[in-house]
């Protein structure tokens, strides 16, 4: 009986912890992107489904998400890059950003490793996508994709905008 209430109180204090990536960047998470991110989030998997840790979703992606095609009254080229920029923290590099390398190979070991870990630490919980859905952990990630989506249409718009200005990059695609 004791530690059914210890439980309970562990629960109340943890529920609803945010948490941001580790090396502190903006850049949101889904739960499965989190688990594979480094050892610490491949461990605290469980705490992800039972919803008692969430990704934070950044601010500017909730602003794409209730406007993804907001314009302003006078679009100038600082303006657009005062937009981007936070964008491009929250999602990562652009897909034609020519800066992007390909994961080497012991990246995308070190990520199976740690998905296996987090698996491991998810099959602690019986029912655990039971548990994910009554939690409202599969909602919270549900809501973070569909952050990510609306701030990837929202940075692919500013940067239409900016080319049909004539900007530099980042307001517009880089050209190689």
């Amino acid at each position: 009986m004791v530690r059914r209430h210890l439980q309970i109180c562990v629960l109340l204090v943890l529920g609803g912890c945010v948490t941001t990536p580790l090396d502190g960047s903006p850049q949101v998470q889904t739960a499965a992107q989190a688990r594979r991110a480094d050892l610490p989030n491949a461990i605290s998997a469980p705490l992800r489904d039972l919803n008692i840790l969430q990704s934070k979703i950044p601010d500017t992606l909730l602003a794409a998400a209730e406007a993804p095609y907001g314009r302003p009254p006078v679009i100038t080229c600082d303006w657009l890059i005062s937009e981007l920029l936070p964008l491009n923290g929250a999602l990562g590099p652009d897909l034609e950003d020519a800066r992007i390398d390909d994961h080497t190979l012991g990246e995308r070991a070190s990520a199976a490793v740690l998905g296996a870990i987090a698996g491991a630490a998810s099959d602690t919980l019986p029912m655990g996508s039971w548990i994910r859905e009554v939690s409202g952990s599969n909602r919270h990630d549900k809501l973070i994709s569909a952050a990510i989506t609306a701030g990837q249409i929202r940075r692919g718009y500013l940067k239409g905008l900016g080319e049909s200005r004539g900007c530099a990059p980042p307001a517009r695609p880089y050209r190689p």
